[in-house]
């Protein structure tokens, strides 16, 4: 899908910003790192961490170049990019550490670089290469790449499309005083700003529901919807699709009229320039997902998260080029499917949510038709927040996590105040990833009671050493991400 987002003139300026950057490439390597996922995946917290662990020298077993001691430093540096705002990598830190809250959600775009200086495993390497990587780490809201499918998709298109998922019955009473507000509106009527006013809040007011914890649905474009920032209040950003638009052109100075060219200048003015000076720029790409809020939401919110995921996919230049196509366009060659918060569940259901989001994941990339590329799969905690033990109850003995929950968390009718540490025995997954989208398999589970129980837990209170250096901070799995992303340029 990703070669119909773009115009020739659209193509010609990317491939002349490629060869600029691969020009500075000669003298200085550098790789882009995506970071994308939805809002609450722990985008911040990856990074926060992967930084981190690299300066101070963290436990990373699975990180090749690290375990065999060939990494002499790791540092930031000043980013390339001087129009696009820095991510506030010590600001993120001193919360975790200092704070022991979780920073902030990202709400626009980043960028930080962190380079890392290195001694290549290959003695021929070793003559030909500096021994020093850029990683130009990009952090952007998944929810904008969920923008890209619009590009090729007339506002007819759209609004039929939109009309009918907020139909769907997982969203039917989210989006229900939208519907009944555009029941009453005639695409055909005179343009009125306040009548587009209206729609365009009641329709981010369905979208934001949609959000919330109880539904934790995962397809709402239009993305800046969700996440407005200077462009709140703008006309691109106050439109509603229409139930019943016409498809003949719209009538001059008509509702529709109006609605379709704001729909356009939205395409235009704020998705296009994201994909062509961001997501065709990038190396490498991880995805993060919040699989534990889908799980406790439902099947439907466990589907809706596989849409999602596809449609991200999608909008995703993979493969693998030659010295000559890749001098003129960039290709994603490694993509990692991450499946974050592991430290809510013991070690022993790690395997099963590993099994679940592989089998999103394989879906989503066959259905994308994404080929060309590694894709893999991993559960883990960029961030643990949580350690491991046993309880006695009865005869049995269950395994349990024990940690801090967030203020407010509930489990049981207890409501915890963020303080007080507790063991807590989440329940397991099933065994078959296929129960988790299966309506009535949940259906019955509901019956029974719930089968897992998920909360939020603060980060944890990091140690320090005899002369107070505070240790890096413990995860689980962040080293084999790291492997899978950047360790073959370390080699």
């Amino acid at each position: 899908m990703a070669s119909s987002l773009t115009t020739f003139s659209d193509e010609a300026k990317i491939a002349l910003d490629t060869l600029s950057g691969r020009a500075a490439g000669l003298f200085s390597p550098s790789l882009r790192l995506g970071v994308t996922g939805l809002s609450r995946a722990g985008k911040t917290v990856f990074i926060s961490a992967l930084v981190h662990n690299l300066i101070h020298g963290g436990r990373l077993p699975l990180f090749e170049a690290q375990k065999s001691g060939r990494i002499a430093r790791a540092f930031l540096e000043e980013q390339p990019d001087d129009a696009v705002p820095r991510f506030q990598y010590e600001d993120h830190i001193a919360a975790l550490v200092n704070d022991r809250i979780w920073p902030e959600s990202t709400r626009a775009i980043s960028e930080l670089r962190l380079t890392i200086e290195y001694e290549s495993a290959s003695s021929w390497n070793r003559m030909f290469s500096a021994g020093k990587l850029s990683i130009d780490i990009v952090d952007y809201p998944g929810e904008w790449l969920l923008d890209l499918p619009l590009l090729g998709k007339s506002f007819t298109d759209f609004s039929r499309e939109a009309v009918e998922t907020a139909a769907l019955p997982v969203r039917a009473d989210l989006s229900q005083a939208w519907r009944a507000l555009a029941a009453t509106i005639d695409p055909n009527a005179d343009a009125d700003e306040m009548t587009a006013r209206r729609l365009a809040e009641s329709f981010a007011a369905y979208l934001k529901a949609c959000k919330l914890d109880e539904r934790a649905l995962s397809t709402l474009p239009p993305g800046r919807f969700l996440m407005p920032g200077d462009l709140e209040g703008s006309p691109a950003l106050t439109f509603s699709p229409l139930p019943t638009p016409s498809d003949r052109r719209p009538r001059s100075g008509s509702l529709q009229a109006m609605m379709e060219r704001r729909y356009e200048a939205y395409k235009t003015h704020v998705v296009k320039p994201f994909f062509r000076e961001h997501v065709t720029r990038l190396d490498r790409q991880i995805v993060l997902i919040d699989a534990m809020q889908a799980l406790n939401a439902g099947p439907g919110a466990m589907a809706d998260l596989e849409r999602a995921v596809t449609e991200i996919l999608s909008c995703f230049r993979p493969g693998r080029g030659n010295f000559l196509t890749d001098l003129f366009s960039r290709r994603i060659d490694r993509i990692l499917v991450a499946a974050t918060k592991a430290d809510h569940l013991h070690h022993e259901s790690h395997d099963r949510l590993q099994a679940i989001v592989r089998r999103l994941a394989d879906r989503a990339v066959a259905r994308a038709n994404f080929t060309g590329a590694d894709v893999d799969v991993v559960a883990m905690a960029a961030v643990r927040a949580t350690r491991e033990g046993t309880v006695k109850q009865g005869r049995e003995t269950l395994p349990v996590i024990i940690g801090t929950p967030l203020k407010g968390e509930r489990i049981n009718g207890d409501t915890f105040d963020g303080k007080a540490e507790t063991a807590i025995f989440p329940g397991d997954l099933p065994e078959k990833a296929d129960a988790v989208f299966d309506v009535s398999q949940s259906q019955q589970a509901d019956s029974e009671g719930p089968a897992i129980r998920f909360v939020r837990f603060r980060p944890p209170k990091l140690e320090r050493t005899a002369e107070g250096v505070t240790l890096s901070l413990p995860h689980i799995r962040l080293d084999r991400a790291l492997q899978f992303l950047i360790g073959d340029q370390l080699a």
